[in-house]
């Protein structure tokens, strides 16, 4: 007894007792921790790769490359990132139906569990940007006036102060942005697909994705209506001044005229 008691008085006791109830942790832990829904994860993940490259070998690799590495037909996809594949895709875009100055929205052929599997594949060949949440891209609660000040600063000199859409150069176009779902919104932003400028979070952050989102999405609204009446296209003041001009001055140029010939017949008569 008197060499236990002196034992658990030996300085080190403490320390000895606190790696050995460590090791117990640790042991416990690794006994009954989730391993097996990580291994599932990961399985799930590598049959949502192989999938994905099958659906890739047939409908894209004919334009992309065998492995995402581009053609003369269409740009590399290694480094894209799991977003610009659902963007594209989930909008229709592509496959791309003929070769232009820019592939159009269209119906969309694949499922979104396709859709997911195919960016499952893209990801794989290397990092970028990846699929939104929907808490990301949900415009619930977001800064609406905050948002509009964003979009006419980075946004309107194409898509117009509403984003009703635009003509660029050489056949392109901005689209029209009215009942686009907000996720492909936030994607565009993050991606920059086709003839826009992509907006990665260290120049455009999350939560200002969301405000413009919400901007765009209170604009296009059926609520929404011009306090000032007909919206001329939603183009701003060039638009709405150029009206007042050639529509305005003309009627009263117009009016001026009759006054004048009616006044010259009533004088000579």
């Amino acid at each position: 007894m008197k060499k236990l008691s002196a034992r658990r008085r030996h300085p080190l006791a403490a320390v000895v007792v606190l790696l050995l109830a460590l090791a117990a942790t640790g042991g416990l832990y690794a006994a009954f921790a989730p391993a097996d829904k990580a291994q599932a994860d990961d399985t799930a993940q590598s049959l949502a790769i192989q999938e994905g490259k099958k659906l890739y070998t047939v409908g894209c690799a004919s334009c992309h490359g065998t492995g995402g590495q581009g053609t003369s037909d269409g740009p590399s996809l290694i480094g894209v990132g799991s977003a610009a594949v659902d963007f594209q895709v989930g909008t229709g875009r592509m496959p791309a139906q003929q070769p232009g100055p820019q592939v159009p929205k269209k119906k969309v052929i694949y499922s979104q569990s396709e859709i997911d599997q195919l960016a499952a594949y893209v990801a794989s060949l290397g990092a970028g940007p990846i699929t939104p949440t929907e808490k990301q891209y949900n415009p619930k609660g977001a800064d609406i006036a905050k948002g509009g000040d964003l979009f006419r600063t980075n946004c309107a000199q194409c898509h117009n102060f509403t984003g009703e859409g635009g003509a660029l150069t050489d056949g392109k176009y901005a689209p029209n942005l009215e009942d686009v779902d907000p996720k492909h919104v936030y994607e565009a932003m993050q991606t920059g697909p086709q003839n826009m400028p992509s907006f990665p979070d260290s120049t455009l952050p999350e939560q200002q994705k969301r405000d413009i989102i919400a901007y765009i999405h209170t604009v296009n609204s059926d609520e929404a209506a011009s306090p000032g009446g007909l919206k001329l296209g939603g183009f701003g003041p060039v638009s709405e001044g150029l009206f007042g001009w050639v529509f305005g001055l003309g009627a009263l140029i117009a009016v001026a005229v009759w006054v004048a010939a009616h006044t010259a017949k009533a004088k000579k008569s």
